[in-house]
């Protein structure tokens, strides 16, 4: 009998300027072969739970591990842009998908939330075999401050080295400037960012993707949109470059398409599905071989 019980939510709805890729939250249509396990708890907060959609056959399949947007302060698991594209493709293909909550501001800021994003990680890590997963075939995907979050957890060395991680296989970062935290806030910026990271620069460097660059991790393909007026392709740039010069693999891919296209549209028929598919095939060969 599988440990994770399935449990309906609810859902808000979003309105703030970079939470258009966040939709009002609602259940899924998936097909019998996909087993959906919700609100599974990872810590004590009502805010520390996951969903899990798996193959009814999954074994020793890879995870996608989902991080959702929001500002910090809103979004939710469940929302139809965070899942449906992505379950609806690659669950079908053979991949366990993992959707995660996480507290939000004014609860928790972002660093807090970096450790609830690893307290996740590591709970699907030991609870992987349970839904057919295996924990060493991991990618990391988070959508806007998801996107923020998961690459701190892919830069941080001191994540990286955490003896009670097994290593993932790569992150993708799907639209988010927040990398430079110093450089952002240093500039013209959206309120939200004060919300998020306040007036101290020691925070900014302790949440700063950029700042905590120190080694070399994982393969990482950053997302960017180049129709978005804050420019986050220019971050994701000297971001890449950094990482390249410590010797990881980074992918800069540049698409015309709006911050909430490039999280509800990945999972989709077209281009911009098959790009990011590219970068999957390249890190692992089982993947390379589900993609197929």
């Amino acid at each position: 009998m599988r440990i994770f019980n399935a449990i309906c939510i609810a859902g808000l709805s979003l309105t703030v300027i970079l939470l258009s890729g966040c939709n009002s939250t609602r259940s899924i249509s998936t097909d019998s072969k996909t087993v959906v396990s919700n609100d599974i708890a990872y810590g004590p907060s009502d805010a520390q739970t996951l969903d899990v959609y798996a193959p009814s056959d999954a074994n020793n399949a890879p995870i996608i591990f989902m991080v959702h947007g929001g500002a910090w302060r809103f979004g939710d698991k469940a929302t139809g842009a965070v899942v449906e594209n992505k379950v609806s493709r690659w669950v079908e293909k053979g991949f366990v998908f993992v959707s995660v909550n996480y507290r939000l501001l004014p609860e928790a800021g972002p660093r807090e939330q970096v450790v609830d994003i690893v307290s996740a990680l590591k709970f699907v890590q030991t609870h992987a075999s349970t839904q057919g997963g295996d924990p060493s075939k991991i990618i990391l995907m988070g959508h806007s401050a998801g996107a923020h979050l998961v690459s701190i957890v892919a830069v941080s060395k001191a994540i990286i080295n955490d003896p009670e991680l097994t290593p993932w296989l790569a992150t993708v970062s799907l639209d988010t400037a927040a990398f430079d935290i110093e450089k952002l806030m240093s500039r013209k910026h959206f309120g939200l960012y004060d919300r998020a990271f306040g007036d101290d620069r020691n925070y900014w460097r302790a949440v700063s993707p950029s700042a905590l660059l120190e080694i070399s991790g994982k393969p990482m393909l950053l997302v960017c949109s180049t129709t978005r007026r804050d420019q986050p392709c220019n971050d994701a740039e000297q971001f890449a470059q950094k990482a390249r010069s410590l010797g990881t693999q980074v992918e800069l891919l540049k698409v015309a398409m709006s911050h909430r296209d490039i999280n509800a549209e990945l999972g989709a028929d077209g281009a911009y599905t098959g790009q990011v598919e590219q970068f999957m095939r390249s890190i692992e060969p089982s993947i390379g071989a589900l993609l197929e």
